[in-house]
């Protein structure tokens, strides 16, 4: 009674559209859940996620959740996410893709989920690490567990908004290091991301994971800008 008596006065708001939600609603409201632009690509084995990485590094199947475009929900969502302290964000969308990859074969033998780091300086800034909120939702969803040791990043790189795919490459070169790999060698490894552009940030990492093929990779996103 109390909580539906405050919500009279400070009403739980949609984090893509900012209007009131239901009492059953979570996070986003169900308008903007049924108008989530859904890629599809975890049903395609070509998708274009997948293709992006071709000839760069070794990948197993990689798909992202969600399109990005610019004014769009998806923007407004992971901008609330990064920026305005919304952590329940990454958890929530993390739960709803869980929920469609649970049903593709080719994400049955993941092992375990790994979040793309960020530096600690950053992290400590932020409050927290955006994929890892978005690899735990996904972890609660798929019943697997979350590896945030064994992929480090020992260098804090520049922002790559604005920077072209070859100076994206550059800026995360040797970045990326592993530790621990006695407990992600010989697993396959669900590496996450918020969003993916050109790859750069996401080759970067499985070139470290791939390295004396210590373990196979994929790889899921929250959105796609490509």
């Amino acid at each position: 009674m109390l909580s539906d008596f405050l919500n009279l006065f400070y009403p739980s708001l949609c984090k893509a559209c900012g209007k009131p939600m239901l009492k059953n609603e979570q996070v986003i409201c169900t308008h903007c859940h049924y108008h989530l632009p859904h890629t599809g690509y975890h049903t395609s084995p070509d998708n274009p996620v997948y293709k992006l990485f071709w000839g760069r590094t070794n990948i197993l199947f990689a798909a992202a959740f969600l399109h990005f475009r610019k004014g769009g929900r998806v923007q407004q969502l992971l901008h609330q996410l990064k920026y305005n302290n919304c952590p329940e964000i990454g958890e929530r969308l993390g739960q709803l893709y869980a929920f469609q990859l649970e049903r593709q074969s080719c994400f049955a033998p993941i092992d375990v989920i790994i979040p793309v780091p960020l530096h600690k300086n950053k992290e400590k800034l932020r409050g927290y690490n955006q994929s890892e909120l978005f690899a735990s939702g996904l972890a609660t969803g798929l019943g697997r567990e979350v590896n945030t040791v064994s992929l480090l990043r020992e260098t804090a790189t520049e922002t790559q908004t604005k920077k072209s795919r070859f100076a994206r490459y550059l800026n995360t070169k040797e970045v990326f290091s592993v530790h621990e790999p006695d407990k992600i060698a010989g697993k396959h490894v669900l590496l996450v991301d918020d969003v993916v552009t050109t790859g750069s940030t996401l080759e970067a990492c499985v070139n470290v994971l791939n390295r004396d093929n210590l373990c196979k990779v994929s790889v899921a996103t929250i959105a796609a800008a490509l």
